[in-house]
């Protein structure tokens, strides 16, 4: 299917009224009732929400390196099965994303892959060392455009390093993502610290170690008059934080991870290591605050920390196991469930903080304007009134480590549209050599 044109018919927008969308050449032409299709491919759209493409402001894409867990196919085509168009690239790579090459050659392979728009995110220091500035200027004027920096999986924890790499990026408007942990009190962590962890006999990993170092970076990013984002926030203390330093007008923006929304601790006590991630699971209190911080705009955006690992790095020991859980193809449901369906948030929230202010943070040119008759026609039309059992099946990328496997969650992405072409149409994902001449064809047409 490479045609250019399509017409979603009846499709009901975040706002509950309904429309038709009329796409073509991979922008959205015209919203409106009543709309010609002159020849489009028609969509029945009727009964199904259309958000704006989704964005992921912090994905774990494994490549180059570590295609054992995922590599940028694989992980674009699990960001289009969870309607997701454009996921932010995290720099943990074998060779790390430090140098304009580096990320340049991400790039090229989220462009080859068709299935969504790869931005990658550059490292803070060389090799993620923690010691000097990677190429930070390099970086940002490659043809990747880089705006955002991250040592994530490790903590910038020197300040007067922090304070270099805050100054260094205010030149083009660029932000630090930082991981927040202080290295010095989680050595040997496993879990959460507290009732849970005492009872299983695991080393703890305390809130304060996550709330001392944005307690710090807000401070820093003042003093300098920088941008600080926070990634995976995870305790009501550092919501706190958060909530202060926007107050005093400092430029701070902070993401909670969909499993930060709705899991807690006591899943700990299974042993089953897909509840093991970092920051951990932490209380059922924290879960209620960071709830809270996202509803009243505290916290910013949703990011899924999406973080993929092969099978034996996760069914062994809890105490050897990896970090981390995949989450593009379950967080709109994981959001539907814990803010949407607790009446926390509406749906144009939704398409807020998983759409259009993680667009705007990452600072990506012509994005994060919703769905608007000139904008990039990135739309996934969701099913809210579906259930459905999540299992491997839901899952596209190459890693099976879900949290959510064997639970029962709300809605199903029905189709996704990247830059015009659909990548899910019927709840399916489209064959790549039918993604990739779709993407061919606009960018010929553009």
């Amino acid at each position: 299917m490479t045609n250019s044109s399509f017409l979603l018919r009846g499709a009901t927008l975040a706002d509950g009224s309904t429309a038709d969308i009329a796409i073509v050449d991979g922008g959205i032409t015209g919203i409106g009732s009543g709309l010609d299709a002159f020849g489009a491919t028609v969509v029945d759209a009727a009964g199904l929400l259309a958000l704006p493409g989704l964005v992921d402001l912090h994905t774990h894409l494994r490549e180059p390196g570590f295609e054992d867990s995922e590599t940028v196919l694989t992980g674009t085509r699990a960001a289009a099965a969870g309607g997701f168009t454009t996921v932010f690239a995290m720099a943990n790579t074998s060779p790390v994303a430090d140098t304009a090459g580096l990320v340049e050659q991400e790039l090229a392979l989220g462009e080859a892959s068709g299935y969504a728009t790869v931005q990658p995110i550059g490292a803070v220091t060389t090799g993620l060392a923690g010691e000097r500035l990677a190429e930070l200027g390099a970086m940002a004027s490659s043809r990747a455009r880089v705006r955002l920096f991250s040592d994530d999986g490790f903590c910038v924890s020197d300040p007067l390093l922090m304070r270099r790499a805050l100054e260094y990026v205010k030149a083009f408007d660029g932000a630090i993502a930082q991981h927040a942990q202080e290295p010095r009190l989680t050595v040997g962590a496993q879990m959460n610290e507290g009732e849970v962890s005492t009872r299983l006999g695991l080393t703890g990993w305390p809130a304060v170690a996550e709330e001392a170092i944005i307690a710090r970076d807000v401070l820093l990013t003042e003093h300098v008059g920088s941008r600080l984002h926070v990634c995976h926030v995870s305790t009501a203390g550092s919501v706190d934080i958060i909530r202060w330093a926007k107050a005093r007008g400092i430029a701070v923006t902070a993401e909670v991870t969909p499993h930060h929304l709705l899991l807690t601790d006591d899943l700990a006590e299974s042993y089953d290591a897909r509840f093991k991630v970092n920051p951990p699971l932490r209380s059922a209190e924290d879960v209620e605050a960071v709830r809270a911080g996202l509803a009243d705009g505290t916290i910013d955006i949703v990011a899924t920390d999406h973080a993929p690992h092969p099978d034996q790095h996760k069914d062994c020991a809890w105490p050897e196991a990896a970090n981390g859980m995949v989450g593009l193809e379950s967080a709109l449901s994981v959001v539907h469930a814990a803010m949407v369906d607790t009446g926390l948030i509406e749906w144009s929230d939704v398409a807020r903080v998983l759409s259009e202010a993680p667009a705007r943070i990452g600072r990506l040119e012509g994005m994060g304007t919703g769905l608007t008759i000139g904008s990039r026609a990135d739309v996934v039309l969701y099913d809210t009134r579906a259930a459905r059992a999540f299992g491997v099946e839901s899952l596209a990328g190459k890693s099976a480590n879900s949290p959510y496997l064997g639970r029962r969650l709300p809605g199903r992405v029905v189709a996704t549209f990247h830059r015009g072409v659909p990548t899910v149409l019927d709840g399916r994902l489209r064959p790549h050599d039918e993604v990739v001449a779709g993407q061919k064809a606009v960018t010929a047409r553009g």
